[in-house]
């Protein structure tokens, strides 16, 4: 066996630039660039017409003015033709009346998918796993989640998180586990002896100098 069949498949970085692509979907010609400005959820699914991603799909679609306030858009993928998301997004409004309106990248060549590392040998070697890319206004990769190709993900917990992301990035601060808006964030623990001793008359909620809580104005 050819020692490149053997290797693992490549993934993309977090706080790198994402991976580019120029391709094919439901809405004509989409570029990674033309969504510059604007937070991006890309999300793989592992095939039209399967009742897990419909489910998904669905969720998606139901959130899409939520993520659209956040100044986010949707694409979604799978390695099907455009004409079998046509079909399926058809048969989705139809048996469900749910709107699909997003794009959905047409991936035969399994390009796109395979520049993500949605191929995951032993889970999927045909199709794209469930994975989820949350992509920032500058085109780089902020976060990345990899879900089993029988079980579907909750999409209030993407919409949980970009806001997290959002927050970290306005305020220069960290959120806690399961943290939600109007929750108090966590500040960034000292990086000298010095600023640790003076840590706790900061005014901040400090439990100990590496772990101190605030709300946000």
């Amino acid at each position: 066996m050819d020692l490149q069949e053997m290797a693992p498949p490549s993934l993309p970085r977090l706080n790198e630039p994402a991976p580019d692509f120029d391709t094919k979907t439901t809405f004509g010609q989409k570029k990674l660039s033309d969504y510059k400005g604007s937070w991006l959820v890309l999300f793989s699914h592992p095939a039209d017409f399967t009742p897990v991603c419909t489910t998904e799909f669905m969720a998606f679609a139901k959130a899409q003015d939520e993520f659209k306030a956040l100044g986010c858009e949707l694409l979604g993928l799978s390695i099907d033709s455009n004409y079998a998301h046509i079909a399926w997004t058809r048969t989705i409004k139809e048996k469900f009346g749910v709107d699909i309106n997003f794009p959905i990248i047409e991936d035969l060549s399994m390009q796109v998918a395979k520049a993500y590392g949605m191929i995951q040998p032993g889970a999927s070697d045909t199709s794209a796993v469930r994975a989820t890319f949350l992509i920032d206004p500058e085109g780089v990769l902020r976060a990345m989640v990899y879900y089993p190709m029988s079980n579907g993900r909750s999409i209030a917990e993407f919409l949980r998180l970009l806001t997290a992301l959002q927050t970290s990035d306005k305020h220069g601060v960290a959120t806690p586990e399961n943290w939600q808006p109007g929750d108090k964030v966590i500040v960034p623990p000292p990086g000298t002896a010095e600023a640790a001793e003076a840590r706790m008359s900061e005014g901040y909620e400090c439990t100990d100098w590496f772990f101190c809580k605030k709300e946000l104005a």
